[in-house]
């Protein structure tokens, strides 16, 4: 559907499309599985929006545009997507990606429901155009944290990339755990084979390792290694970055991608309309949805939520934020200012430490919740 588009914060009243940018990771780089979960979420909920009467009687849209994990993309996008005229920017997965598309969306007065990103620093200053749903990662890997020293872990290695986002996690593990008896040792993976990581492992004789790396690679190898290393029997490998929430991962490792446990925002039951949500998400993406497709869903019924009751203007939509109530598919989703956070945060959004059991790889165990 090709229409034109409203000049920015000018409501339309002609029945034409009410339109929504989703910046979505659909190519690689990106991570493409996450991506696809994303979308589906976002689709699903702009379909049950319209299948309710839209917004005020319009046809809800989604503009839809792949970022490919891109920061510069992303940038390009949000420019294009407020040129289209579309009240709001909604989605994407990768943290740095969001960044970028946060301060672009800022600097244009556009609004901005961040879905995925977990980076604390989602903008520089505080801003009243963006808002998110995905916890801030200070909070999320806190409890990942507590995890690992509720099972006794105090000696832990980071096999770690370079990136804002996997610095910042080393940096509130380390300080979440040094003052509890916890040491952090890190292991950059752009000198060391997964065989020296298994080496290392030994020397400091840690007892967990958590993959602050990127799927497949060099994440599978390292787990391959690790898992066949005999010295290292009883060591705990963890991904708190939620890599084996996908059925990539169990494609890839098979039995060896159990008992990784890994953060992820699902509530331990799901409500009447989350249960609904996840019949139809399996069903759209012909197997188990991940939080991510949750994330998405919650995207969308909030907005939607917003321009029903505020129209699509959006300076309107921005003011909104502290008085959005939306019974989303995870519970009531409510937006504050965080302590430390520049963006509107649902605070907070479920957390939970599950893995995969090693006795049915496709079935999660809870082990800890925040």
């Amino acid at each position: 559907m090709n229409t034109p588009p409203s000049p920015p914060g000018v409501e339309r009243a002609d029945g034409s499309a009410v339109r929504i940018g989703a910046l979505v990771p659909l190519t690689r780089p990106g991570w493409v599985e996450a991506g696809r979960h994303l979308l589906a979420g976002l689709e699903l909920a702009a379909r049950d929006v319209n299948d309710a009467g839209g917004i005020a009687g319009r046809p809800l849209e989604l503009a839809v545009r792949d970022t490919a994990a891109d920061p510069q993309r992303a940038v390009a996008a949000v420019d294009e997507l407020a040129r289209l005229g579309v009240a709001a920017v909604a989605g994407e997965y990768h943290s740095v990606v969001a960044r970028a598309a946060a301060a672009r969306a800022d600097a244009l007065g556009l609004p901005f429901l961040c879905s995925s990103a977990v980076l604390d620093a989602l903008t520089e200053q505080p801003t009243p155009w963006v808002a998110r749903l995905a916890p801030a990662q200070s909070h999320g890997w806190r409890i990942y944290a507590d995890f690992l020293l509720g099972a006794g872990h105090r000696r832990i290695a980071v096999a770690a990339e370079p990136s804002v986002y996997w610095a910042s996690g080393t940096r509130i593990l380390r300080d979440h755990l040094s003052p509890r008896g916890g040491t952090v040792l890190e292991l950059d993976m752009r000198a060391l084979t997964p065989a020296a990581v298994c080496d290392e492992l030994v020397s400091h004789r840690a007892t967990a390792l958590l993959l602050l790396v990127g799927h497949p690679e060099p994440a599978v190898p390292i787990v391959r290694s690790v898992r066949r290393d005999r010295r290292l029997a009883e060591i705990m490998i963890g991904a708190p970055a939620g890599q084996p929430e996908f059925a990539g991962w169990a494609t890839s490792l098979g039995d060896d991608g159990a008992a990784i446990p890994f953060l992820r925002y699902l509530p331990e039951r799901l409500g009447p309309l989350g249960a609904r949500v996840e019949t139809a998400l399996r069903e759209r993406l012909a197997g188990a949805p991940s939080f991510v497709a949750f994330e998405g869903y919650d995207t969308v019924a909030v907005l939607a939520e917003v321009l029903r009751s505020h129209g699509a203007d959006r300076a309107r939509t921005a003011e909104s934020w502290p008085r959005v109530s939306v019974e989303g598919a995870r519970g009531q989703i409510r937006f504050s200012r965080a302590p430390g956070i520049g963006v509107w945060q649902w605070a907070w959004p479920p957390v939970q430490v599950v893995d995969r059991d090693p006795a049915e790889p496709d079935r999660f165990r809870v082990l800890h919740t925040g």
